[in-house]
């Protein structure tokens, strides 16, 4: 109880010389307070300048993640050398490829007609064997004979090599294989629209028309 006594006294005394010294001292109190508030804004304003900036913090980099960047980085530029290499060799290539088949194009227009001739040869020696035999007054028959074996032998030529006649006399007019050059009275009824006679025949290549047979129509 006495030592609640004393510190009840002791402190009433503290609050009251306390109390005392501000009210002798007010302009002291005044000044503290607006130092204290000045400081806050000064603070405050600085804070403010550095969050209006947008500056970031400059970001340093652990040794380790160096590193690992600068062999990633290896890594990328290797890998664009190999393939801009992979590039230019492709390209040679096909360069070498282009040149090679352009100039085998030409060369095979040139000898196109290489095969044909050759198989031609053959039906000319033959013609030339004939004439000999002619200016040699070969009998008419033999000289007949002769020749019908020719054109029997480039009939034949003619058909290794994909050449096909145009069926047309007594067939229906078709403009996609016919041609007519003139008309005239269907000798019988079943004949108008048909062909009446052939002028010239017409050939296929294969299943190209390669020349269209020249014809007669009964109409």
């Amino acid at each position: 109880m006495i030592f609640n006594f004393f510190k009840d006294n002791n402190s009433e005394m503290k609050k009251k010389e306390h109390k005392d010294h501000n009210n002798d001292n007010p302009g002291k109190t005044t000044d503290l307070i607006t130092e204290n508030q000045d400081y806050n804004s000064e603070n405050g304003d600085n804070s403010s300048s550095e969050r209006d900036t947008g500056v970031e913090p400059e970001v340093l980099l652990i040794p380790d993640e160096t590193a690992m960047l600068e062999a990633k980085v290896a890594e990328l530029t290797s890998t664009v050398k190999e393939m801009n290499d992979k590039y230019l060799r492709l390209s040679a290539e096909f360069d070498n490829y282009r040149k090679r088949t352009l100039r085998e194009r030409i060369e095979l227009t040139k000898t196109a007609s290489e095969s044909v001739l050759l198989g031609i040869l053959p039906v000319i020696d033959d013609f030339e064997r004939a004439m000999h035999s002619i200016e040699q007054g070969m009998d008419f028959e033999a000289t007949k004979e002769g020749i019908l074996l020719i054109y029997n032998k480039f009939n034949e030529f003619s058909k290794q090599n994909g050449i096909t006649e145009i069926n047309a006399e007594g067939q229906v007019f078709d403009t996609d294989l016919h041609e007519a050059l003139t008309k005239i009275p269907a000798p019988t009824e079943d004949l108008k629209g048909k062909i009446v006679h052939v002028i010239q025949k017409g050939y296929y290549l294969n299943e190209k028309v390669i020349r269209f047979a020249k014809v007669v129509v009964g109409e």
